[in-house]
């Protein structure tokens, strides 16, 4: 059986160690924010990162819109955070209601208050391998996951199944900048088993089971960045965990795997935020 990477476990030192880096500073960083509507999902995601905000020293406002809010006046409240000096980190929960474009509204946060690293100034610099004013946490938590338990990554061949901008293609990019050979997969990729089973670190970010273990190299490093209710209300992610864990050499389990880290790397950039 293969090593199970324990996310909680380092999000809690990480989480630590800012704790202690928070008490030494003149300024306690600001984390604002802002949730339009009252998405079940979104509530729990917010009232986490409030919660692990305070925890560890953050000072956490959180703004809360009508589902009715329109376009125009979101990005008025985004151009006043992006002002407002005492404003580190802005977060813009999605997904938004349909008549909003996201990218009109990740457009608007200013690139030094962009905790999420989703704007083009800082997606563009991921891009060009020019460090960004932060990098997007999902995906920078996945790295930090796989340096923890010094697993190469230069030479490897990385399979990701999932191209969404918020992990696929920002985490193809950093693993590229370290060197490793990187294939993505998506809903148009065909025989995606023959890919996957090539891979020496798989990771998938679909949001559905997908992974199973005729699909997994013997020894390969598992990340599994999904995570869903089943039919029976259980928490679970995208890899059949019970079976691939027999042939994996390494692999993260869900919940306590990547998710943690996720809320850990949004702290980390508030305070780098915080810094700058």
């Amino acid at each position: 059986m293969g090593i199970i990477i324990d996310g909680k476990h380092v999000a809690d030192k990480i989480t630590e160690d800012l704790k202690l880096k928070i008490e030494s500073m003149d300024k306690k960083p600001h984390l604002t924010v802002i949730q339009v509507g009252n998405n079940p999902a979104s509530t729990i995601y917010v009232g986490l990162k409030k919660k692990k905000s305070e925890a560890i020293g953050i000072k956490s406002t959180v703004i809360n819109l009508p589902e009715t809010v329109s376009e125009v006046d979101l990005i008025d409240k985004i151009e006043e955070l992006n002002i407002d000096l005492d404003v580190d980190a802005i977060l813009v929960q999605l997904p938004l209601p349909k008549h909003i474009s996201e990218e009109n509204i990740i457009k608007a946060i200013s690139p030094f208050k962009d905790v999420d690293g989703f704007t083009v100034e800082n997606t563009g610099n991921l891009l060009n391998n020019i460090k960004p004013n932060v990098y997007p946490c999902t995906p920078k938590g996945v790295i930090r996951l796989l340096e923890e338990y010094n697993i190469d990554i230069a030479g490897k061949h990385a399979v990701i199944v999932g191209r969404s901008n918020i992990v696929g293609r920002p985490l193809a990019v950093m693993l590229l900048n370290r060197n490793a050979t990187v294939t993505i997969c998506h809903s148009y990729t065909k025989n995606l088993s023959d890919i996957t089973r090539n891979a020496d670190i798989l990771i998938s970010a679909v949001g559905k089971k997908i992974i199973y273990k005729d699909m997994v190299k013997e020894g390969a490093v598992v990340v599994d960045v999904g995570i869903f209710k089943d039919a029976n209300g259980k928490t679970t992610g995208d890899v059949d965990f019970e079976n691939v864990k027999d042939i994996a050499s390494y692999i993260t389990p869900v919940p306590k795997g990547v998710g943690p880290m996720t809320i850990a790397m949004l702290m980390e950039n508030t305070v780098e935020l915080a810094k700058q």
